[in-house]
């Protein structure tokens, strides 16, 4: 199951939640994001 946080008051959000609302339960806030489980790093060439 994913996690989701939110971009304001960064509580955390499961994914139940935001299938049937898209703002925050908390604040409001329409900016949702799903946080990365692993770190991604680009090496420039």
């Amino acid at each position: 199951m994913a996690t989701y946080k939110c971009f304001s008051c960064n509580k955390v959000i499961n994914e139940a939640q935001i299938k049937k609302r898209v703002r925050c339960l908390y604040c409001g806030s329409k900016i949702i994001f799903k946080q990365r489980t692993t770190s991604t790093n680009v090496k420039a060439r």
